[in-house]
């Protein structure tokens, strides 16, 4: 969700002046629709699920995601969409702020080298000119995690209950396996 403001703010080149004056985010913030159908991320009815993962996007998602007025728009959405029913989001402050009372809270953590890896591989298989280097990505990351632990809106951090898997050396389906696992025993509890 936060990675479609982030895009909707680059589109409407209002990046700069929101940096001077962030109030300006809520014009829209009352405009935009964000869905989500299966795997797939709509931003008013345009599926925006490969461009919300862009490298301009992951590099300014942090700032927009600290602005008060996203915080709470997005805070207030996330939380009407598990008020009826189970979901299963992720997020830098799922556990700790939106759904603190969760039945299961998973902190998801792996070695930043290999997140840059990953990503790169991602992006790498997406083609393109011009592909920033594992160095440039992991740079950008601990950055990024730099920023969103020390921001004063719920900041990057673990929620004391939340289990905290580690995978830096698990490969996708040994990812799913665990997650689904830890799901398992809750659900059976």
């Amino acid at each position: 969700m936060y990675r479609s403001v982030t895009l909707r703010v680059l589109r409407s080149g209002m990046l700069d002046e929101l940096r001077r004056d962030a109030g300006r985010v809520a014009e829209l913030l009352r405009e935009m629709r964000i869905e989500f159908r299966g795997d797939r991320v709509f931003l008013d009815g345009e599926d925006v699920s490969d461009a919300i993962r862009e490298n301009g996007v992951s590099r300014e998602v942090s700032f927009v995601s600290s602005l008060k007025p996203v915080r709470d728009r997005l805070l207030e959405l996330q939380q009407s969409m598990g008020a009826t029913r189970g979901v299963v989001m992720d997020g830098r402050d799922i556990g700790t702020v939106v759904f603190p009372d969760a039945e299961l809270k998973i902190f998801l953590v792996a070695d930043p080298r290999e997140r840059a890896k990953r990503r790169y591989a991602e992006l790498d298989a997406k083609g393109g000119s011009s592909i920033p280097t594992v160095e440039e990505l992991e740079e950008e990351i601990r950055q990024r995690d730099r920023d969103d632990e020390q921001r004063t809106l719920a900041p990057l951090k673990r929620h004391p209950e939340a289990v905290v898997v580690d995978t830096s050396l698990l490969t996708i389906d040994e990812q799913v396996s665990r997650v689904y696992g830890l799901a398992k025993e809750v659900l059976e509890g």
